[in-house]
């Protein structure tokens, strides 16, 4: 992972990061053709897809040599998911639906070796490039490289969203925009006020506590629209929904 290593110290001084999510195409040559297409990170999804560990470590791997953070959204706050994705090699973990400083403390000591964290130790293998050396270098190195990333997609989440960014070891929060708008009462209603303003709070927060404000955007329209309100961690689109409208509009053209 060529030039990778340095990814996250670039996104926290808010330099403007572009990436892209993977939910369905779990392919060998998935990572290589992001690459190609100027993606600097990837983050595969287990959340709402049927990754599993094994076919995650595989991509993870596919990953080396190239110039592509590999990050993954796991299903869920809890140590098992966290520390071992980060053992298989993950550059970056994504959390969903944080809603408590509590919670992002233990995300983030889930991340980080004793004494500032509470992980086990596991070196030589996978994250490690299957290298030895001084593990006491490797570690500092880690905290270093691993991008610990909240996501804010539920009304208790933005509720406690400047509690959360407080927490030391938090370096983005990622606005989760149809989650939250289901729990704001507003599903799907991205142009409504109190959605707007939420999305532009969690921007603000996000500066404020000195951390990145990160979200995925489906479309042109919602990356400018990010973009205009100081995100600069952004994931462009869904494999699947880019595969379908690229599809669509060749075979309309045909048609």
């Amino acid at each position: 992972m060529s030039g990778a290593t340095n990814l996250r110290h670039r996104i926290r001084a808010g330099e403007r990061v572009v990436g892209a999510m993977v939910f369905e195409f779990f392919s060998p040559g998935m990572s290589r053709i992001l690459a190609n297409a100027g993606a600097q990170f990837v983050i595969y999804d287990m959340e709402h897809s049927g990754l599993e560990f094994e076919t995650l470590k595989w991509l993870f791997a596919t990953c080396r040599g190239l110039p592509i953070e590999p990050m993954v959204r796991v299903p869920r706050s809890d140590y098992t998911w966290i520390a071992r994705s980060l053992d298989l090699g993950a550059r970056g973990i994504m959390v969903p639906m944080v809603e408590t400083s509590e919670q992002a403390l233990d995300i983030v000591q889930s991340c980080r070796y004793p004494l500032t964290g509470r992980r086990g130790a596991g070196f030589g293998f996978a994250q490690c490039d299957y290298t030895g050396g001084d593990v006491i270098a490797k570690m500092a190195d880690y905290h270093q490289r691993t991008l610990v990333i909240a996501q804010i997609e539920t009304e208790r989440g933005i509720e406690n969203v400047d509690a959360i960014a407080a927490v030391e070891g938090i370096d983005a929060l990622w606005f989760g925009h149809f989650d939250l708008s289901n729990f704001m009462g507003l599903p799907a209603q991205f142009d409504h006020p109190e959605f707007d303003r939420a999305l532009r709070h969690v921007g603000e927060v996000a500066r404020r506590h000195g951390k990145v404000a990160a979200i995925m955007a489906t479309d042109a329209a919602w990356m400018a629209r990010a973009r205009s309100m100081g995100y600069t961690l952004l994931a462009a689109g869904t494999d699947s929904g880019l595969l379908q409208a690229a599809m669509g509009d060749l075979i309309r053209q045909a048609r």
